[in-house]
């Protein structure tokens, strides 16, 4: 990842960096697609693209070839049609509330239709516009979140007319362990998925996640649905991570001072120092997504050097433990690494007892955010950055 500021010291007054390497995430996208040449790849792209930008994000993925967005509310899918071509096929997870008919229909948006009661919201709106329109079926193949349960299927197979003025874009599930290769359930899963579709020979299959993908072939089917992959997490907990790593972040240091031994260090006096220790205190806290739970657990990193956090995670600010590197090597405005080469999202996450999704969406937004484009020319290397 080619960086844009000088990691060794704050500019420009931001107390902390966070790069966002589109080009990474780009070739992330082409990877998974090149898994399964004869299957569309599309995006995830909820949560404002898991906190990075979907403003940003979708275009990138688009311009890679990707057609198909997927995101969780009706509100996220209105904001990225206003952001990307019409040509774009945006499908809203979580469906339909009550009232969403009619924006969902004007800004040409794909709910997906979760129950009978959203099934029945789309076929009255349809029938009142003398309409066909489209939608995605989700089938619960036995995570128990999302998706009609085998009762409701069988209702619709007794009611087909259930099914009035909707063309089923395709039908799809989610896996509930894909990153455990060997987990029981995502066998279970494909079996329950292959016999519900047999109800809809017509519609294609939308089923493996970013870990679905790298289940093989078996799960691949018409559309694959990555997310945490195309944002460089770990598709997989007993692999290693075969993605580019997209983010990296960067935090300033505000104040460093020596204490002696016996000195209690932050909310609660969680720690008390062994010996003569010198601290650093930093300007990101659980504000700024960095989990409370890091207290006295997790690090951050200088030149490669670990530094502890001594003490509770607060608010806007952390302490480490910098009595490893030599006296005066980190001074106000020093910047250490959060998330880069020296700990990844999912080192980060073990330390917070979390999953690095919930790391990656919690990312706040006081960094100042940069943006890494991809590269315009493959041949002269050429690229841009852009500030947030």
């Amino acid at each position: 990842m080619d960086m844009t500021i000088n990691r060794q010291k704050a500019t420009g007054g931001a107390s902390g960096y966070l790069t966002i390497d589109l080009g990474a995430l780009r070739d992330n996208y082409l990877t998974l697609r090149a898994m399964a040449p004869n299957s569309i790849t599309s995006a995830v792209v909820k949560a404002n693209a898991y906190g990075l930008g979907a403003d940003m994000v979708a275009p990138v993925l688009y311009n890679a070839g990707c057609r198909h967005f997927f995101v969780a509310h009706i509100d996220e899918a209105i904001a990225l049609r206003l952001r990307i071509a019409g040509d774009a096929e945006i499908f809203v997870l979580n469906g339909l509330q009550p009232g969403n008919e009619t924006s969902c229909a004007a800004m040409n948006l794909t709910p997906v239709i979760n129950c009978l009661e959203q099934l029945a919201q789309w076929s009255a709106y349809a029938a009142n516009l003398g309409k066909t329109l489209p939608a995605a079926l989700q089938i619960d193949t036995g995570m128990s979140r999302l998706g009609m349960s085998s009762s409701e299927l069988e209702t619709v197979k007794t009611s087909p007319d259930l099914l009035n003025g909707i063309a089923i874009t395709f039908v799809m599930s989610h896996l509930a362990c894909a990153d455990e290769p060997e987990h029981i359930a995502n066998g279970a899963q494909l079996a329950v998925m292959r016999k519900a579709a047999l109800m809809f020979p017509d519609a294609p299959v939308c089923f493996a996640n970013s870990g679905g993908i790298f289940l093989g072939a078996d799960y691949h089917n018409a559309v694959m649905r990555p997310g945490i992959a195309l944002y460089g997490g770990a598709p997989s907990t007993l692999r290693p991570n075969p993605m580019k790593p997209v983010v990296r972040l960067d935090v300033a240091v505000v104040q460093t001072r020596t204490v002696p031994a016996d000195t209690f260090v932050g909310y609660g006096g969680s720690l008390r120092t062994t010996g003569e220790t010198r601290l650093a205190t930093i300007a990101a806290g659980y504000a700024d997504g960095l989990p409370r739970a890091l207290s006295s657990k997790g690090a951050a990193y200088f030149n490669g050097v670990r530094l502890p956090i001594a003490g509770r995670v607060s608010m806007d600010s952390i302490s480490l433990d910098i009595t490893a590197l030599p006296e005066g090597t980190l001074k106000h405005g020093s910047l250490v690494q959060l998330i880069g080469p020296d700990q990844t999202l999912e080192d980060i996450a073990e330390d917070a007892g979390t999953i690095a999704y919930e790391i990656l969406t919690g990312l706040g937004q006081r960094y100042r955010r940069t943006y890494i484009q991809p590269e315009r020319n493959a041949a002269t290397g050429d690229a841009t950055n852009a500030d947030e």
